[in-house]
């Protein structure tokens, strides 16, 4: 099983280090996956911003599918619903990862509820429809690296500054 690990969190800096320098990438040391480099969701990072940065990678793990909608462990699982809006006769899904539900401090059924928000159905929530919902769920292995982290990091394995346009360097 592959595990989040602080090569894959130096990568992610070192992609937005690249980029803010109008440099290639580097190839990952790794087997590389998805990213949220272009995740229309937020905001591109600015420069400006990188050392108030913190990034963290999340491996997904184990799929599962669940009996029911509340097969689930708060804090140890993320869920992905899907399920046809009974209003609109569509498709639907969201997903969240196993941190979401206990950093919101919400119930399974909140969470749950919160899903089928995200996932766009805007109508009363039943419990008829939740019993509809076919959920998977997941785990996931965690690593957090604070920018200055990084920049202790390339420092002493690469014995160079990275140097950022846009950004004062961090001594």
């Amino acid at each position: 099983m592959v595990s989040a690990n602080q090569e894959m969190v130096v990568y992610c800096f070192d992609t937005l280090v690249a980029h803010y320098n109008g440099e290639q990438a580097p190839l990952p040391a790794f087997e590389d996956g998805q990213h949220a480099l272009r995740d229309r969701r937020f905001p591109p990072v600015q420069a400006k911003e990188l050392p108030y940065l913190e990034c963290t990678v999340s491996i997904l793990t184990e799929y599962e599918t669940a009996l029911n909608y509340l097969d689930w462990e708060i804090g140890k699982h993320g869920l992905i619903i899907e399920f046809t809006d009974p209003d609109y006769n569509t498709r639907r899904s969201a997903t969240y990862l196993p941190e979401v539900a206990a950093h919101e401090g919400w119930t399974k059924i909140e969470a749950i509820d919160s899903l089928m928000r995200k996932a766009g159905y805007n109508n009363v929530i039943t419990e008829s429809l939740r019993k509809r919902l076919r959920i998977t769920k997941y785990q996931s292995t965690l690593c957090t690296m604070h920018y200055t982290e990084y920049i202790t990091y390339v420092k002493t394995s690469r014995a160079q500054y990275p140097p950022i346009n846009g950004v004062k360097p961090i001594h």
